[in-house]
């Protein structure tokens, strides 16, 4: 009986493939927790930044931390880029 060939059993690329996305993820996990850990420490905090809007009335109020999340956004653009390469 032979040894099963990446060619005979295509289902064994899509299984590397489904398990290099589970490490990511969990690598992703991981950086996510390490920067909340250490965010109170960093010079720039993250929903505070100049351009996040931040509107309170009498009974109300309202945040949209827009510099943010264009911030977090070229972060993770980048960081897939080079993934990507």
């Amino acid at each position: 009986m032979e040894a099963p060939t990446l060619k005979s059993h295509p289902r064994i690329l899509e299984g590397m493939g489904l398990g290099r996305l589970l490490i990511m993820i969990g690598v992703l996990f991981v950086a996510a927790g390490l920067l909340v850990t250490v965010a109170g420490r960093l010079p720039l905090r993250l929903g505070r930044l100049p351009g996040d809007i931040y509107i309170q009335g009498k009974h109300s109020a309202f945040f949209f931390p827009l510099t943010t999340c264009i911030l977090i956004s070229i972060v993770l653009s980048v960081a897939m880029w080079i993934l990507r390469r």
